[in-house]
């Protein structure tokens, strides 16, 4: 475990509060994620967000559920009958462009909730049967705000490949916003281009291809332009996962580098272990750590200012699962 940090160093992301522990459920209660809390809560500075509440509903309440159609849902009480759309849809609009969610890097969802859940909400047809094709009715508007911001469900980061990816896009998302933040330069935005060159090619070797194209041509664009064609590039490629057949063609990127400085037996221990990596054998880390210690021994500086290498905590911990 970290050392806790300062607060107003941490990424911003935001949450639904009874992820927190915070006893604002229907029922008085709480979904405390202690993965959450514990680990990334060392990383994240979490603003917490609870919809049903704010809009006035109370705790203990009413247990609400979505009903009519997945593209015009109405959050109605199970037992009254109350409905709620008209609250939380004005709520919605104006909470998803408060200050305090204007510079976040991530948001992090309560799954199944009529409010709060990303997909596969239960929603009631007419006839009382339920189908699980809903969005809840602030996620649906948190994202329409915020198309390029990292989202999340809670349950869905117990899958390792999913949690990976979703830390990985909110990291390259507060890069990014750094990046566009102050003065800006296509110098810049070369250097960061350059930085996250294999990153990217990890997760999307076409979008990789089409924001280099973007970046050759950006006198031709406008600032605005540039920053939203690229922003929006750039995060959609993180969102595609890297796969184990994308990491061993990065691997063997960054080994062509040291090919001038490795011994036979050096460069055949660092190929058996991508080999092994490619079958699964062993985590990404072993090969990785390999290739990092000769990037340094050797001083190979162009690797050693790549992303790829570091882009997220290592105290997380993402790269030692098979």
């Amino acid at each position: 475990m970290t050392a806790k940090k300062n607060p107003d160093k941490l990424i911003k992301v935001g949450i639904s509060t009874c992820l927190l522990g915070q006893k604002v459920r229907f029922d008085g209660g709480h979904k405390r994620d202690r993965y959450i809390t514990d680990i990334l809560g060392d990383f994240f500075r979490f603003i917490p967000v609870c919809p049903e509440l704010e809009i006035g509903m109370g705790v203990p309440r009413e247990a609400v559920r979505l009903e009519g159609t997945a593209d015009l849902p109405r959050m109605v009480g199970t037992r009254s009958g109350k409905d709620w759309t008209l609250r939380m849809n004005r709520y919605t609009e104006r909470r998803v462009r408060r200050r305090d969610l204007s510079d976040i890097c991530g948001y992090i969802l309560k799954k199944d909730s009529p409010s709060c859940g990303m997909e596969r909400v239960r929603i009631y047809d007419s006839s009382g049967v339920p189908q699980r094709n809903a969005v809840g009715l602030f996620a649906a508007g948190l994202i329409k705000e915020h198309p390029l911001l990292p989202v999340e469900e809670e349950g869905r980061l117990n899958d390792l490949k999913l949690r990976e990816n979703f830390i990985v896009r909110v990291f390259g998302y507060s890069r990014l916003r750094d990046l566009f933040k102050g003065r800006f330069t296509i110098g810049k935005l070369v250097k960061f281009h350059t930085a996250h060159k294999y990153l990217l090619l990890a997760h999307s070797p076409r979008h990789y291809k089409k924001l280099g194209q973007l970046v050759a041509a950006a006198k031709r664009y406008s600032e605005e332009n540039l920053r939203l064609n690229y922003s929006t590039l750039f995060m959609e490629a993180l969102k595609l996962k890297s796969t184990t057949s994308k990491n061993v063609n990065v691997l063997h990127h960054i080994l062509g580098f040291l090919k001038e400085h490795l011994g036979p037996g050096e460069k055949k221990s660092i190929l058996e272990s991508i080999e092994d990596y490619g079958k699964n054998l062993v985590p990404l880390v072993v090969p990785l750590t390999l290739l990092r210690h000769y990037v340094t021994l050797y001083n190979v500086e162009y690797i050693q200012e790549q992303v790829y290498l570091n882009p997220h905590p290592k105290e997380l911990m993402l790269r030692s699962h098979v």
